[in-house]
């Protein structure tokens, strides 16, 4: 048996029963009496339940057009139950028609008081409903600023606080859509001309050879050099990309394993120091004792190294230096990389994570052929944030750069 009819009928029996209880207490009735009464209540009690039983079970009460209807319908057919229970009573009660009369005109009077009470009172309700009705087809029409006051603490209320908390996730998921419709069309835009630079200089340079416009081999040599160059740059913008689009979707395979992060800071160093040296820049690290060892992909950490010192150095000018620094800050390691190049202007430091961001002069020729295609920093940060680390842009840097990043030493990313 339904639950709810279960509820019901176990309700009017216990009136039943209860008002038998307080006319034998307080009236004292003999026995005959109160049986006999006991059997009209109990008539009386049936009738009520089936009337509420049938129009449950047939649905009668989700027949009409709106709730308030429903409501006052139902309002009546309480009160006519009313009626009927107490006017088949009562007979038992007066011997005088008039005394009956009057008795049913006053409750009849009563009963359009309650009715009209219960219109009233409901009416609050059916207002909140018709405004989350109303809210709810602002919201389908697209409108997600929309939100309903949260008066009270009934069911409409909590129902208010339920409505509004879901169209606040979903005006965020909308911006977040838009925001990602927006890096897409930007990634494909900035794509293309990092990859149209390198192809305009591959095709001039392959026309002038093939249709004999250089020719002697020292050009020709010089050409080919260029070109393997412009392949490399349009390669390492592809592994990028791939990547990037492999952290976008969560396809981010990381091979972890307790491994030395004191040896990964050395080989990167050793790397550099080639470049560093031509460049006239002082490239040193270090690691504190104690951080070793640090539960990570080896092969990603690296590139997160790589990536770090590469921009360092690019942006550090001849006579500068670029320190790498480790030290252990249970229960995360500390990797900070620092130079003393110009530094980041102030309108460009929230942006330095994002895909692309080169800065004010990244679109031109030299802008290109000095660095990568932005990407190295966001790569980066999505690599140290799948090992469950962070990565940031030190403050109060006297001068220079200062990034640096954080790992669980025991690992806690996917």
């Amino acid at each position: 048996m339904n639950k709810q009819i279960l509820v019901y009928l176990l309700t009017i029996l216990a009136v039943v029963a209860g008002t038998l209880l307080l006319i034998a207490l307080v009236m004292n009735p003999p026995m005959g009496d109160l049986i006999e009464l006991g059997r009209l209540l109990g008539v009386t009690a049936v009738i009520s339940a089936g009337i509420g039983y049938l129009t449950y079970h047939f649905g009668l009460w989700r027949q009409f057009r709106s709730l308030s209807r429903a409501l006052a319908v139902s309002y009546l057919i309480a009160a006519g139950l009313t009626l009927l229970n107490v006017w088949l009573t009562a007979r038992l009660m007066f011997i005088n028609e008039h005394d009956l009369s009057l008795a049913t005109l006053l409750l009849l009077f009563a009963a359009g008081i309650s009715v009209a009470f219960g219109i009233f009172i409901s009416g609050s309700s059916m207002q909140a409903l018709n405004l989350l009705a109303y809210s709810a087809r602002r919201v389908s029409g697209g409108d997600l600023t929309t939100r309903v006051p949260e008066d009270g603490r009934d069911e409409i209320a909590q129902l208010s606080v339920a409505f509004n908390e879901m169209v606040g996730r979903l005006e965020a998921a909308a911006a977040s859509e838009r925001a990602l419709e927006e890096a897409r069309r930007d990634l494909v835009a900035w794509a293309s001309h990092d990859l149209r630079t390198p192809l305009a200089s591959l095709r001039a340079m392959t026309d002038s050879l093939v249709e004999g416009v250089v020719d002697d081999a020292e050009t020709a040599r010089r050409y080919l050099r260029q070109s393997q160059q412009e392949i490399a740059r349009m390669n390492r913008l592809i592994d990028d990309l791939f990547e990037l689009a492999q952290l976008d979707s969560g396809g981010l395979v990381l091979a972890c394993e307790a491994a030395s992060l004191s040896d990964l800071i050395s080989d990167a160093l050793e790397g550099f120091t080639e470049q560093a040296r031509s460049a006239g820049i002082e490239l040193e690290g270090r690691a504190a004792p104690g951080i070793d060892p640090v539960f990570m992909a080896p092969d990603k950490i690296a590139r997160v190294l790589n990536n770090l010192i590469e921009n360092a150095l690019r942006h550090t000018p001849e006579g500068g230096s670029v320190r790498v620094a480790a030290e252990l800050a249970a229960p995360d390691v500390l990797v900070s990389v620092a130079d003393t190049g110009p530094g980041i202007d102030p309108e460009d430091r929230p942006r330095i994570f994002e895909r692309f961001f080169r800065g004010e002069k990244s679109r031109n020729r030299e802008g290109y052929d000095r660095g990568g295609a932005g990407l190295g920093l966001a790569i980066s940060k999505g690599i140290v944030e799948a090992h469950g680390g962070s990565i940031w842009l030190e403050d109060g840097v006297a001068i220079g750069t200062k990034i640096a990043f954080s790992l669980p030493q025991t690992g806690s990313g996917s």
